[in-house]
């Protein structure tokens, strides 16, 4: 019987690991590289399953395999911890420089919005496709969780978030923009935050002030989707700020590529300023006009194609 014990243990000890394990115990070496821990640093289980978004199970395994490796050693009682053989720890990576992220960001964008993209991804594929390494590939997707443009499935790779893809859908989320928001500026209970809108000012003026680039389009979307979710938290109308943050969350993805040229970031910037100047005012019924004729100007734009290289939608 023990024999048969034995042989059986053997057995198990002999099996691969799965493509799973394999990219958890990646994850966590990167991880230990890349925050630069300390051999004896303890890995928490529970800590090490929420960043990598797995459950335990999985993470224990992979624990396991990097003991097996000698990266990680097994506590005298419990846990894992950060073993002298791990390499390179004391030479974190550089981190990715905010063109590098930037850039590759629009390329998923772009490609998303030519469907040369799946629904669902994995960093491998990511780094195969645009030759970008994981660091990169990472912190790129993790901007996309932020954003809610992709959600991580559970074990392995990432699904895109349902967009306004199409021109049917882009047109009817301008139809319906514009019955809600300049409705929200006539609210009995608008309120604007003078402390809001001074930042407002001052983002956009620093947007008209500096040059423009490719990756700018990013922080320009960012800011249009501010400018209009304040609208609507001014109301004073819970339902109208939820139906504009549902709308900048289906927008966000597709937005991020701007191809309109660099001259309507400037109308655009203008004609948000014009509004504000209203609502300062105290001119609500005239801001609303002015929002209502902005969200018509937008809607009539035509993107140009997704292959476009040109300084890239947003109001």
């Amino acid at each position: 019987m023990k024999q048969k014990s034995s042989a059986s243990k053997s057995t198990v000890e002999k099996t691969p690991p799965s493509r799973l394990q394999r990219e958890l115990s990646a994850g966590i070496v990167e991880l230990i590289r890349s925050e630069g821990l300390a051999p004896g640093t303890r890995l928490a289980e529970v800590a090490l399953a929420e960043r990598l978004q797995v459950s335990r199970t999985p993470v224990r395994a992979a624990l396991k395999l990097l003991a097996r490796r000698k990266l990680v050693h097994a506590g005298e009682s419990r846990g894992y911890f950060v073993a002298d053989s791990a390499p390179a720890l004391h030479k974190a990576p550089p981190k990715p420089s905010p063109d590098d992220t930037d850039r590759l960001f629009l390329a998923i964008a772009r490609d998303r919005r030519a469907g040369r993209l799946p629904d669902e991804v994995s960093e491998r594929d990511l780094m195969q496709r645009y030759d970008a390494t994981r660091p990169v590939v990472q912190r790129v997707l993790t901007k996309l969780a932020e954003v809610a443009a992709v959600q991580r499935k559970p074990g392995h790779g990432w699904r895109f978030q349902p967009t306004l893809a199409d021109t049917k859908a882009r047109d009817e989320s301008y139809r319906y923009r514009l019955l809600i928001e300049p409705a929200g500026l006539l609210e009995p209970g608008f309120q604007l935050d003078p402390a809001w809108a001074g930042e407002m000012r001052r983002r956009h003026q620093e947007m008209l002030a500096m040059p423009w680039s490719d990756t700018a389009s990013i922080a320009l979307y960012e800011m249009n989707a501010a400018f209009h979710e304040g609208l609507a938290a001014a109301s004073g109308n819970r339902y109208l700020l939820v139906a504009v943050q549902q709308q900048n969350r289906l927008r966000r993805f597709g937005n991020y590529d701007w191809t309109f040229g660099h001259e309507r970031v400037i109308v655009n910037c203008r004609e948000h300023l014009a509004i504000l100047d209203q609502l300062e005012a105290g001119q609500n019924e005239a801001a609303a006009a002015l929002l209502r004729r902005h969200l018509e100007g937008a809607a009539k734009l035509k993107r140009s194609p997704a292959n476009s290289n040109a300084p890239s939608k947003t109001a």
